[in-house]
């Protein structure tokens, strides 16, 4: 990606055209914020709220009479199924990220790629619909497939942010990306709340209610996943990116070989990358295992969950947009080391909940949505700045893995913890241990230094 155009909007101050050049980086910005609305409903209706209650009550009833299934042939307590299907898709996600990042450059085909990871995604997530009986071992092979291909679609997404921003816009547009997708999540989620609900109104019952809702989500992703296929541009030639080379996988690990030995030219780059490793982590661990501490451990039905997660949803576009005004006024790194704080005491006080009470579950999920939207979408802005141009989806790559791809170890630990203590409120204050660890780690990040290591503009305020 050699051309001025593959380096994106910003330094070009000369254009003969400066307004049309805004309107249409504003046109592309808007379909890249509907990514954010398709594929949010994964997150939302399938990992957060419906899949890991109504798959664990699935591997129940395919359970021994310890309790255990035996995937593989090892034996597995049935409560910790969920937890640890969702690391062995980070585990392979791990594999597949970096390639994904790694060909998406080379070839300077990424919109391709992001549409057919795209589609494998919501396919997966609508073949839920014939999860049913003791089907354990389906339900963990669709969420496998489809939370890999989510994470490699995401990667590509998240690459064209540079791109479509110029730096004083990056905070604002990725904020406004994750309000965009917590509102899509809100408006599915409704829908389902009514479905759910309403269940023997519709004449269908309450499992083929949550089978439905499961694949409404992957119809919702693979629909509006149009709009960015359709807006967004491609910024480079399989010539830019290497004359006459395939993109084969050889050649993607190639690349990845050469991407992993370029990052240690910016090792302010991966210290920043390793605080989000670590923090994210949490994040990552209390969005999968939320609703399965609310209703293993607190007692509570399917539809006060689902109206907590609801609430969170839409908590998260207001969190993600004021925490994004805090950053243009504090900084990004300074608003992120706030949130870390909140984290913290969030979940802490998740383990002192009392059971079959939802107003203080209710209390939590506020608590949860404020901070979640905003963490996140200064995250990505503020590593935006740090990666060298044109080299975009090679770097969101390595953040995807410390994003998914290192996020096993949260989902781990507390299936580790719940199967050696059989109890989810051991399980969730292991997690304060990320949230503590990580404050520490990227307190201790030069974010001015890294931005200008990386070549890139500083910001002003950052």
């Amino acid at each position: 990606m050699g051309t001025s155009e593959a380096q994106g909007t910003t330094d070009r101050p000369g254009a003969a055209q400066p307004a049309a050049e805004v309107r249409e980086r504003r046109r592309e910005q808007r379909g890249w914020y509907f990514y954010d609305w398709a594929n949010s409903v994964f997150s939302s209706s399938v990992i957060t709220v419906f899949l890991g209650p109504y798959l664990t009550t699935v591997a129940k009833a395919a359970a021994d009479a310890h309790g255990y299934v035996h995937p593989l042939g090892i034996p597995v307590r049935a409560g910790s199924y969920f937890a640890y299907a969702i690391s062995a898709s980070v585990l392979l996600s791990v594999l597949v990220m970096p390639l994904a990042g790694a060909v998406a450059d080379r070839t300077g085909r990424k919109k391709p790629l992001m549409g057919v990871f795209a589609y494998i995604g919501a396919g997966a997530t609508t073949g839920m619909f014939f999860l049913s009986g003791d089907r354990y071992l389906l339900g963990g092979a669709l969420l496998v497939t489809a939370n890999v291909a989510y994470a490699a679609s995401v990667v590509i997404y998240n690459s064209f942010l540079p791109q479509i921003a110029e730096p004083h816009e990056r905070d604002k547009v990725s904020s406004r990306g994750w309000a965009f997708g917590y509102a899509g999540g809100s408006v599915v989620l409704v829908a389902n709340l009514v479905l759910f609900l309403q269940h023997d109104a519709f004449g269908v019952s309450e499992g083929m209610a949550v089978r439905i809702c499961l694949a409404s989500a992957g119809l919702w992703w693979g629909a509006f996943t149009v709009v960015p296929l359709l807006r967004l541009r491609e910024r480079g030639t399989a010539r830019e990116a290497g004359a006459g080379e395939s993109g084969s996988l050889g050649q993607g690990f190639r690349q990845l070989a050469e991407t992993v030995k370029d990052m240690r030219r910016y090792p302010l780059t991966l210290t920043f990358l390793l605080a989000y490793l670590v923090y994210n982590d949490g994040v990552q661990t209390v969005i999968s295992q939320a609703s399965v501490y609310g209703s293993e451990e607190l007692g509570l039905d399917q539809s006060t969950l689902i109206a907590a997660i609801l609430l969170v949803q839409v908590l998260a576009v207001a969190g993600a947009l004021l925490l994004g005004r805090l950053a243009a006024r504090y900084g990004a790194q300074r608003t992120v080391l706030g949130s870390l704080v909140a984290w913290t005491v969030t979940i802490g006080a998740g383990y002192f909940l009392p059971a079959g009470e939802p107003a203080w579950f209710f209390v939590l999920a506020a608590a949860i949505g404020m901070v979640l939207g905003g963490s996140q979408a200064l995250s990505r802005s503020l590593f935006s700045h740090m990666v060298p141009r044109g080299k975009e989806a090679e770097y969101f790559s390595v953040y995807e893995v410390s994003d998914r791809g290192t996020s096993w170890l949260g989902p781990l630990m507390f299936g580790l913890t719940y199967q050696l203590t059989g109890s989810y409120r051991d399980a969730i204050i292991s997690l304060v241990v990320f949230f503590a660890a990580g404050f520490v780690l990227l307190a201790r990040v030069p974010v001015r230094r890294a931005v200008a290591a990386a070549g890139n503009p500083v910001p002003e305020t950052i």
